[in-house]
């Protein structure tokens, strides 16, 4: 078995930053977890008509309706086997802003169907999106997000591209700092930018049947459609 990034990315993981292979080689093969600590430089979020939305997707720590300058960061990558026995990983993001943390939770899954990552966004994986990888020539990765999906209950629903939004994660590894760099951008194709995020990383390294999943680290509901 091998992580799910490198089953999306084929032979072209290897053409990752050394550093970069380690962190997305995160998985039940490896037997480790990475936790990444630094900073954020900057947060941002778009204009004030898009807030309302943001605040709606906060409730179940989708994206982040705050904005702020060097905010304190963490991301939890944490291998596990959910409920449907599929080889799952967290991408649990902590911004501890002054007055209070705010988080942005992904759990992640390879679907060989859609031969892609699949990123499930939010507490209850209300919204599952194609996640498409591409190694750049210096050996940075970048994701793009793909076609979006609303899951609850009955409901099985495509989520329009007018309401829908586009990622992009720009990250490498800066060799001079020892610090992973990390550039997030969300936007809209009718209302333009939504939330982003910039900054710096440190990643430590643990074994995964030492530490365990610390609890409200996994979602609160499992989907099982892709």
């Amino acid at each position: 078995m091998t992580s799910i990034f490198r089953r999306a990315l084929g032979d072209d993981f290897d053409r990752l930053h050394p550093e970069l292979r380690r962190r997305f080689s995160v998985g039940l093969h490896s037997g480790e977890m990475c936790t990444g600590r630094g900073v954020m430089d900057r947060i941002w979020r778009g204009p004030a008509f898009v807030r309302p939305f943001l605040a709606l997707g906060g409730t179940r720590n989708v994206l982040v309706p705050r904005a702020g300058r060097d905010i304190p960061f963490t991301i939890e990558n944490v291998p596990y086997v959910d409920g449907y026995g599929r080889e799952t990983v967290t991408f649990v993001r902590t911004f501890a802003f002054p007055d209070r943390s705010r988080r942005f939770d992904a759990t992640m899954i390879y679907s060989a169907r859609r031969g892609c990552v699949v990123d499930y966004l939010g507490t209850h994986q209300h919204l599952a999106t194609d996640l498409h990888p591409e190694v750049t020539a210096d050996g940075s990765l970048i994701i793009r997000s793909g076609a979006h999906r609303f899951r609850e209950g009955l409901v099985d629903v495509p989520v329009p591209a007018l309401i829908g939004g586009d990622a992009e994660v720009r990250e490498r590894f800066d060799e001079r700092s020892g610090r992973f760099r990390i550039s997030v951008r969300v936007t809209n194709r009718t209302f333009g930018p939504l939330f982003g995020y910039e900054g710096s990383f440190a990643a430590e390294y643990a074994p995964v049947e030492v530490t365990g999943v610390r609890p409200g680290l996994r979602p609160v509901r499992e989907e099982a459609r892709v």
